[in-house]
């Protein structure tokens, strides 16, 4: 007892006495104790209000005690000594404030969604009884719809007074008595549809496919010049280096034109993804994105082509595909707000989330993500190439920058299976962290499927570097096995499909699209994709040049086969939260267990 009254003798204390008997003390270490045990639980708009005072009387205190140093000694409240007290800091405080700013917009967009709930009802009880009068040639309408004015349904007005509350304590805590800021938050407004963009997206397509025309025309008539080892030198160069670029933004259609079929299908992606109203890429956008990539790697290989055949000059042009890929680079991490800054990090906070696995929570738009690298996994497989061929630009490795043999030597071809095992491994410890998360069996089955891909993938590998009849088994063995695993969860579990017992045979009980048979089409096409490995066994005899195409076209394919993926797998999602009824984000709070539970 002496040494806690000791320890209190020392210590500098703000005590604070928040609403609803909530008591705060604050030390001179900007340690924070909050006992919210009388917070009023009676409804969520009076807890959010309560905890929002409580917040701002909080950051009250801190500034108070960093401006005037002083201290007001309360031993109930610098004493920690029950377990319901809270211990944050300044740094959490913030957090806190953040997480409940974001359930105060969520709230209020569930209060204008059951504001438009009520509002639909009366209009279709209005037109049911219209019908019902015009089908019976009756008059029957009037009296059922001058009860229905006087119902509750009708009359109430507790969701406006909500809406009010809501907008008045937003008002106050986090707009700074702004009015017209408050409603720009909590009501974000999609972005105006701009025909500039229509139009840039046409312009930058036409001059995409000039330069490809000019591309084409200059290897017909300069063929001459590239024969022999100079063309095979120049397919490595170019290969590699293009092959990931335009793989890349061939999926950057694909997820366009996903969007527009979303869109058209009316699937909510941007609630799925959490997506922002006032800053999330349409498909216009998205297309436009991928129409300006597409005119800059088309222009940068007619570029390559051309100083390529002068011979030796003072520019190198090598150079070109490098300063591609650079441009690209910049635009990505480009601090500025331009260029879509928003959607650019939240991507990257996306694939940090994925590189980090397991340490962070995964959530929907993060194992979205992480499926999509594994269709790029001969984009990724290119990387070790990259990096070599950069270094060796800059005269780092020997054999000097234009000898491509040495980025293709076996030391460098060991660091394919790292780069092929990537995606996978990713996709494996999210299953394993959604596992510890929610304690179902099905992440781990959804585990052991990537895990079956890893085997297969290394199977193929090394098949391809040693060759032989042991190792042609064993890929053929694990390669059907995975792929077998891939199809059935892609079918069953992913699109929800082949049930049959529903009320759509061998489909399910509710579909977007009117037509059945697109459904079993799409089950034939991914299975048939599923099976493009098969083309390894064939050992078709061809040179280099078209060894490569075959390997692109494949690879596009797969990419195909996933923005394929995409559109069914958002649309069982879809459904699902429609099933449900979850219409609005379950989020966080900054409270004790307990005292969620009890609210």
């Amino acid at each position: 007892m002496e040494d806690g009254c000791c320890m209190m003798a020392k210590a500098k204390s703000i005590a604070v006495e928040g609403e609803q008997g909530v008591s705060i003390s604050i030390d001179e270490e900007n340690e924070v104790g909050i006992n919210t045990q009388h917070v009023s639980s009676s409804l969520p708009i009076i807890t959010v209000s309560s905890l929002a005072r409580l917040l701002w009387d909080v950051d009250a205190a801190f500034k108070s005690l960093n401006a005037k140093q002083t201290s007001i000694t309360s031993p109930s409240n610098m004493c920690i000594k029950t377990p319901q007290d809270i211990i944050i800091t300044k740094r959490k405080l913030t957090c806190a404030r953040k997480m409940i700013r974001s359930a105060f917009v969520e709230f209020y967009r569930g209060l204008g969604l059951l504001k438009s709930f009520s509002s639909l009802n009366m209009l279709a009880f209005g037109k049911i009884l219209k019908k019902y009068d015009k089908v019976t040639n009756r008059n029957a309408s009037l009296p059922y719809l001058k009860a229905l004015e006087r119902s509750r349904l009708n009359n109430s007005n507790k969701v406006d007074q909500l809406i009010d509350e809501a907008e008045k304590l937003f008002t106050e805590y986090f707009a700074k008595g702004d009015p017209k800021k408050a409603l720009i938050l909590l009501r974000p407004q999609q972005q105006k549809s701009c025909h500039t963009t229509t139009y840039l997206v046409g312009l930058f397509s036409g001059w995409s496919i000039s330069f490809l025309v000019a591309f084409i025309v200059l290897l017909h008539f300069k063929s001459s010049h590239l024969k022999g080892s100079r063309l095979e030198n120049y397919i490595q160069i170019l290969y590699p280096l293009y092959s990931t670029f335009f793989l890349i933004v061939f999926h950057m259609f694909m997820y366009g034109w996903n969007v527009y079929a979303w869109c058209q299908t009316r699937i909510n992606y941007s609630f799925i993804f959490e997506f922002s109203p006032n800053t999330e890429l349409r498909s216009r956008e998205i297309l436009f994105i991928c129409t300006s990539l597409m005119m800059l790697g088309i222009a940068s290989m007619v570029g390559h082509l051309a100083f390529y055949l002068q011979g030796p000059t003072l520019f190198d042009p090598n150079s070109l595909p490098y300063a591609t890929i650079l441009v690209c680079l910049v635009i990505l991490f480009c601090p500025l707000n331009i260029f879509h800054r928003s959607s650019r990090f939240f991507f990257l906070n996306s694939l940090k989330r994925i590189v980090m696995a397991p340490f962070y929570k995964v959530i929907m738009v993060d194992f979205f993500l992480a499926d999509q690298l594994t269709s790029q996994v001969a984009a990724i497989r290119q990387l070790q190439y990259l990096f070599c061929y950069f270094l060796k630009l800059g005269s780092v490795l020997p054999n000097g920058p234009n000898n491509a043999e040495t980025c293709n030597q076996p030391i460098y071809h060991h660091l394919t299976y790292l780069f092929s095992f990537l995606p996978y491994w990713w996709r494996l410890l999210q299953c394993v962290r959604r596992w510890v998360d929610e304690r179902d069996g099905v992440h781990l089955a959804n585990g052991g499927k990537y895990l079956s891909a890893i085997i297969a993938v290394g199977s193929r590998i090394t098949f391809q570097f040693y060759p032989s009849s042991a190792w042609l088994i064993v890929f053929i063995v694990t390669s059907s096995l995975a792929t077998m695993y891939q199809i059935y969860w892609d079918l069953i579990m992913d699109w929800g499909l082949l049930q049959p017992h529903s009320r759509n045979p061998w489909l399910r009980d509710q579909l977007v699209l009117k037509d059945k048979r697109w459904y079993f089409l799409a089950m034939v096409i991914n299975c048939l994709l599923r099976l493009a490995w098969i083309q390894s066994l064939l050992h078709i005899q061809m040179g280099d040049t078209k060894h490569h195409l075959l390997d692109f076209f494949l690879a596009m394919l797969e990419v195909f086969r996933r923005g394929h993926w995409n559109f069914y797998r958002l649309e069982n999602e879809h459904l699902n939260n429609v099933g449900k009824y979850r219409a609005v984000k379950t989020l966080p709070l900054p409270f004790r267990d307990d005292f969620v539970s009890s609210i």
